[in-house]
């Protein structure tokens, strides 16, 4: 890919919100066709990690929760944030542990994705974790989960007819079913 330089030029940045987990900035810019426009960011504090658990028989797991966002119930891979000052293994190693309990010998990073690049900076590594240990979950007191094991094939018929919407826990299936296509798992 060849090198592009940045059209846009920022004259003002105004916080606009801040919290533990974002800040939102209004923008006062110019535009790459030269007039002046506003453009608004959402800068996330952590990385996003979502995993891919898989055992020897081809199942994996999905958690079900309550997004307050969509004001609907979902269904995805396990998931959470890593603190920019943590290697994103570690928080998807606990995460995986919080929200099944399992646990995996074997990790590998599978990809790297902007979850909606037009208004937000934030980046996801999706983790394949294989070799799991089962022992008990330990969901934070800000989630209510639900925790299903299912076969692999099943999960990615649940993507292809709409069941399972969120942008990581797509890719992740995605990817996962194209290795799994091509013998690399």
């Amino acid at each position: 890919m060849s090198q592009h330089k940045n059209p846009w030029q920022r004259l003002k940045t105004t916080n606009v919100y801040d919290n533990d987990w974002i800040k939102v900035h209004h923008d006062e810019v110019i535009t790459p066709g030269g007039s002046e426009g506003i453009y608004g960011r959402v800068i996330f504090k952590n990385v996003a990690v979502g995993i891919i658990p898989l055992d020897t028989e081809f199942n994996t797991w999905l958690v079900g929760q309550y997004r307050y966002t969509l004001d609907a119930y979902s269904w995805e891979i396990p998931e959470g944030g890593s603190p920019h000052n943590t290697l994103p293994l570690h928080s998807a190693q606990r995460e995986l542990r919080e929200e099944t309990g399992l646990i995996a010998e074997q990790w590998t990073p599978i990809l790297t994705l902007h979850t909606s690049n037009s208004v937000t900076d934030e980046k996801a590594v999706i983790y394949l974790a294989q070799n799991l240990t089962q022992g008990p979950s330990a969901p934070e007191d800000t989630e209510e989960l639900v925790a299903q094991k299912l076969p692999f094939a099943e999960v990615v018929e649940m993507v292809h007819q709409g069941k399972i919407t969120d942008a990581i826990s797509v890719a992740g299936i995605l990817k996962v079913a194209h290795m799994v296509r091509e013998g690399k798992v």
